[in-house]
C-alpha cells in the first residue's frame, strides 16, 4: 500500500492553478479561432466546410451524379476528417446548401432544407445532397499539387489545408461566425461584379478603393433587400469594419376602395419572415403602429410576398416608416472582415482585420501560388511524358533490333538492361518499351506519337514561359475570372439607395406637413383624425355627444394634456392612436399615465417649448396662474405637476397665450372678468396661482377663453339657455369691458330658476357650430349663426327644450379653422 501511494505521489505535479488556467484558456480560444468559427481567406472556407466539400469530392457526389443522403456525407466527414459531433457538420451542410443564406451555394440539395421563416430542415437521414457546379470549381484542380495537405486527426489518410478556389468565395458568399473575444461578420457580394474588380486590380496592381467600387459598388445579399446610402459600404471597405443599414424592398399599392397596400416582396438579409409578420401582428395589436386593417402572408415559390392592407384613413408613407423604424424591415449589418491570414501547411494561420484591397491582393495571391503550383505540376508531368514519347519513337526507328535485343533477353529485367546499354534508353524509356502494346508499332500509331511530341514540346514551352514571367500567370487568372463570370454571374439582387441613412425622414417629418384633428371625450377617450378627411364644408362629426374638447394641431406638435388634478401630460400628436371620423378613440392611459380619477380639462398644442408663449390655468375656485412653456416642458410620461391645488380646488380650463392677449372667465351664476393676462406673474410650477376671479360663495368657474376681436362670447345654461353676445359690441350692454384681475366681473347672464346655473362661456365666430350635450345623452349640433345675439344682462333663448330632470352637461365648438384651434 505505501509503494502504491508513492507511485502515485510521483505522479502527482503541483502547478499554479492561475497560470494553469490562464494556459488552457488560451489554448481553447486559439482552437476555436483557427480550427472552428473563422474562415480561411483565401478560400472563404471554416474547416468544417472545407472537409465536408473534399468528402464530398472523395465520394463522387459531383454534379453530374445522383444525390446521396446527407447522414452519408455527415459519417464520412465524422469519420475520416472531422471528430466532432454530427449536428454542426448537418449545420454547416445545410446552410451550403440554402439560397436564402448564401448568395452562391456549394451544394446542391434536394429535400427539407429549412426556409427562411425560420423552419429546421428536416433530418439528416432525409435529405440528400451533391456538389453545386460552383463548388467544383472551389475544388478544381486539386489533385494537381495546387495546395497542401496534411494528415488528418488519426493519421490514417491525409486532407487540404485549402482549396485552390478558383472561385472568390469569400467575397461573393461572406462568412459569419463568432470565435472567442472576436467575431467576422463578411457580407455577401455579386459573383460578376467581384469578377471585374479583380481583374481591374490585376490590371492596375494601384488601384484605389473609389476605383474598384465603380466595379464592385457594395454587398449583395440573397434575401436582396435596399441598401441606404454608401458611406457605410465605404467605410467598411477602407477599415474592415463598420455598418450597413438594409432595409426590406416594399411598395405601396393601391386598392380599390380608395384605400392602398404595402406589399413587401424582398427582406434584410437573415431576417426571420415569420417572426418578422409576428412581430408587425404585435405592434397592431397593441396599438403601436396605427391605420393596418389586415396583414397576409401571401408568400410561395414565387417568393416573399407579404400584404399589409391599410385603413382608408392611414397615410401610406407614414405607416411604412413606422415598420421600417420598429421591425426589422430595417436592420444594421456589422462588417467585420476577420479571416485567418498566413497559412502554410498545417499552421492555419492568425486572424486579421483586412480592408476589401488587402482582402482580394490575398486572394489573387492565393490564385496565384495555385496556378504557379500548377503549371508546375503539369510541366512536369509533361516532360516525364515527352521523355517517355521520345523512347517510343527512338525504339520506332530501329523497331527489329530492339525486338531481336528483347528476345534474345533471358528475363524483363535483362531486356531493360540490354535496351539501355545498346540503344541508349533511359531506365524509365526503357521499362515503357518493355510495357507498349503491340498495336502502337503500327505506322497510325508513330504518327499519333509524333503528333503527341509535337504537342507536349509546345505545351511544355508555354508552361516554360507562364513560370518565367508572372504577368503571364496573372493573365491565366484574369482569363479563369472572365470565364467563372461568363458561365455563372447573374444580376444583382440587392439594390443600393443614394438616400444614406440620415437622410431618412423620421416618422414625426413625415407626419409635420399633416394637419390633425385631435378629439378627446368626456370619458376619457381621444384619436387623431387627419384633416384632410373632412370635406372644406364639414366640421368634427366624430361621437359629438361626447367630445369634451376639440383642437387642431400638426402631428409633430406637442399636445399638453392638463387634468383636473392638476397635472400635464406633453405627448407628441402622433402619439395619440389614429381613428376615423366615427370611431370612439381610445383610452387615453394607452399613451400617457393618466390615473383613472383625472380627466382632461384643457388641451392645447404647440410646436415645440422654446416659442414665446404661456400658458394660463384657471381653478374652479377662481384662481388663475400662468407659465411660459419651457417650465411645462417634461420627458416623463408619468406627467409632472403644473399647479399646486388647494384644498377642495382643480382645474377647469386652460388656453394658450402670446403674452400680451386678454382671457375672460365665466362663473356659475353668470358672472364674466375680462382682464390682461399680464395681469399675471409668470409663476413656477409649484405656485398655486393668484386670484383672477372674485367669488360669491356657491359660485364657481366653468370657462375661460383667449378673447379674439370680432368673437362673440356664447353663454349656455343649465335648462337648455344660450345666447351670443360680442365681446366689444357698441352699448355697454353689448360688451365685457377690461377690467382688472381679481374684481367681481360683470353679468353674462342673467341666471333665472327658470334657465338654471350658466354652464359654459365659450368664443364663437359667425360661421362655427356648436355642440350641446346633456347628462342623458341628448345632443343638439346648432351652426353659431343661428343662436340669438343678445345683451349681457338677458336670459337668452330656449336651444333645446329638456326633462326636468335633465341638464346641459358640455358645450363643444366645432370648427376646423386652424387659426381657432
Amino acid at each position: 500500500m505505501a509503494e502504491e501511494r508513492e507511485q502515485v505521489a510521483r505522479r502527482v505535479f503541483v502547478v499554479e492553478l492561475e497560470r494553469e488556467l490562464r494556459q488552457s484558456f488560451l489554448d481553447y480560444a486559439m482552437s476555436v479561432i483557427t480550427a472552428r468559427a473563422l474562415p480561411d481567406v483565401r478560400d472563404g472556407l471554416k474547416p468544417v466546410q472545407r472537409r465536408t466539400l473534399y468528402a464530398m469530392l472523395e465520394a463522387n457526389l459531383t454534379p453530374e451524379r445522383p444525390h446521396r443522403k446527407s447522414a452519408v456525407v455527415v459519417g464520412d466527414v465524422l469519420g475520416k476528417y472531422h471528430p466532432h459531433g454530427d449536428a454542426p457538420v448537418y449545420e454547416a451542410l445545410v446552410r451550403m446548401a440554402q439560397d436564402f443564406s448564401m448568395r452562391y451555394p456549394l451544394v446542391d440539395g434536394q429535400g427539407n432544407f429549412g426556409s427562411i421563416d425560420g423552419d429546421p430542415p428536416a433530418a439528416m437521414r432525409y435529405t440528400e445532397v451533391r456538389l453545386s457546379p460552383l463548388a467544383m470549381e472551389m475544388l478544381q484542380d486539386i489533385e494537381k499539387d495546387t495546395v497542401d495537405f496534411v494528415p488528418n486527426y488519426d493519421d490514417t489518410r491525409k486532407e487540404p489545408t485549402v482549396l485552390p478556389s478558383k472561385l472568390p468565395n469569400l467575397l461573393v458568399n461572406g462568412s459569419s461566425g463568432i470565435a472567442v473575444g472576436m467575431a467576422t461578420s463578411i457580407p455577401p457580394h455579386n459573383l460578376r461584379e467581384v469578377c471585374k474588380a479583380l481583374v481591374a486590380m490585376i490590371d492596375n496592381p494601384n488601384i484605389t478603393l473609389d476605383e474598384v467600387m465603380r466595379y464592385l459598388p457594395g454587398p449583395d445579399f440573397p434575401t436582396g433587400g435596399v441598401i441606404l446610402g454608401t458611406k457605410g459600404i465605404k467605410e467598411a471597405y477602407r477599415r474592415g469594419r463598420g455598418h450597413i443599414v438594409i432595409q426590406a424592398k416594399a411598395a405601396i399599392e393601391p386598392l380599390p376602395g380608395g384605400r392602398s397596400a404595402i406589399v413587401v416582396t424582398e427582406l434584410p438579409y437573415q431576417v426571420n419572415k415569420a417572426d418578422l409578420v409576428k412581430h408587425i401582428a404585435d405592434l397592431v395589436r397593441t396599438k403601436k403602429i396605427e391605420g393596418i386593417a389586415d396583414l397576409r402572408d401571401e408568400s410561395g415559390r414565387g417568393g416573399i410576398r407579404i400584404v399589409i392592407e391599410l385603413r382608408r384613413d392611414a397615410k401610406p408613407e407614414v405607416v411604412l416608416e413606422q415598420l421600417y423604424r420598429h421591425t426589422q424591415m430595417r436592420t444594421t449589418f456589422s462588417v467585420i472582415m476577420l479571416a485567418l491570414v498566413g497559412g502554410k501547411g498545417a499552421s492555419p494561420g492568425t486572424p486579421k482585420v483586412l480592408p476589401l484591397l488587402d482582402l482580394m491582393r490575398l486572394y489573387l495571391d492565393h490564385r496565384r501560388e495555385v496556378v504557379r503550383r500548377r503549371s508546375e505540376f503539369e510541366l512536369k508531368n509533361c516532360r516525364e511524358r515527352a521523355h517517355i514519347v521520345e523512347g517510343f519513337l527512338k525504339a520506332l526507328s530501329v523497331l527489329d533490333e530492339v525486338i531481336r535485343t528483347i528476345r534474345a533477353s533471358e528475363s524483363p529485367e535483362e531486356a531493360k538492361v540490354n535496351l539501355m546499354r545498346g540503344f541508349g534508353f533511359t531506365e524509365r524509356q526503357a521499362r515503357a518499351i518493355l510495357d507498349m502494346r503491340l498495336q502502337r508499332l503500327t505506322r497510325l500509331e508513330r504518327e499519333k506519337l509524333e503528333a503527341e511530341h509535337k504537342e507536349l514540346t509546345e505545351r511544355i514551352r508555354q508552361l516554360e514561359a507562364l513560370l518565367a514571367q508572372p504577368r503571364m500567370i496573372d493573365e491565366v487568372i484574369k482569363a479563369e475570372l472572365l470565364e467563372l463570370m461568363e458561365r455563372y454571374g447573374d444580376e444583382r439582387r440587392t439594390l443600393i439607395s443614394e438616400v444614406e441613412p440620415e437622410e431618412l425622414k423620421s416618422v414625426e417629418e413625415l407626419l409635420a406637413e399633416e394637419r390633425m384633428v385631435v378629439v378627446i371625450s368626456r370619458d376619457g377617450r381621444a384619436k387623431r383624425v387627419p384633416l384632410s378627411a373632412y370635406k372644406a364644408e364639414e366640421k368634427v362629426a366624430a361621437r359629438e355627444a361626447g367630445a369634451a374638447l376639440v383642437l387642431i394641431a400638426g402631428a409633430q406638435d406637442y399636445l399638453l394634456l392638463f387634468t383636473n388634478k392638476g397635472r400635464v401630460y406633453a405627448p407628441r400628436v402622433y402619439d395619440v392612436p389614429a381613428g376615423t371620423r366615427q370611431s370612439a378613440g381610445s383610452p387615453l392611459s394607452d399613451f400617457t399615465s393618466i390615473s383613472r380619477d383625472e380627466r382632461v380639462v384643457g388641451a392645447v398644442a404647440v410646436r415645440g417649448f422654446e416659442e414665446e408663449k404661456f400658458v394660463v390655468l384657471a381653478t374652479r375656485r377662481g384662481l388663475v396662474k400662468r407659465m411660459s412653456l419651457p417650465e411645462l416642458f417634461t420627458k416623463r410620461s408619468a406627467g409632472a405637476q403644473a399647479i399646486l391645488l388647494q384644498e377642495e380646488d382643480e382645474v377647469v380650463a386652460s388656453c394658450l397665450t402670446s403674452g400680451e392677449d386678454e382671457v375672460i372667465i365665466g362663473t356659475r351664476f353668470g358672472m364674466a372678468i375680462r382682464f390682461r393676462e399680464s395681469d399675471i406673474r409668470p409663476m413656477g410650477r409649484a405656485a398655486s396661482g393668484v386670484r383672477g376671479v372674485s367669488l360669491l360663495e356657491g359660485d364657481e368657474v366653468v370657462g375661460m377663453e383667449v378673447a379674439r376681436p370680432g368673437a362673440f362670447a356664447l353663454t349656455v345654461s343649465e335648462r337648455g339657455f344660450g345666447k351670443r353676445t360680442p365681446l366689444d359690441g357698441q352699448s355697454p350692454n353689448e360688451r365685457f369691458p377690461l377690467q382688472g384681475r381679481g374684481g367681481k366681473g360683470v353679468v353674462a347672464m342673467k341666471v333665472t330658476e327658470r334657465t338654471g346655473r350658466m354652464v359654459a362661456l365659450r368664443l364663437v365666430e359667425e360661421d362655427d357650430e356648436v355642440l350641446i350635450a346633456t347628462g342623458s345623452g341628448l345632443a343638439l349640433r346648432v351652426e353659431a349663426s343661428r343662436i340669438p345675439t343678445q345683451g349681457r344682462n338677458t336670459q337668452g333663448s330656449r336651444l333645446l327644450r329638456l326633462s326636468p330632470t335633465d341638464k346641459v352637461t358640455n358645450v363643444v365648438v366645432l370648427t376646423l379653422r386652424e387659426e381657432k384651434s
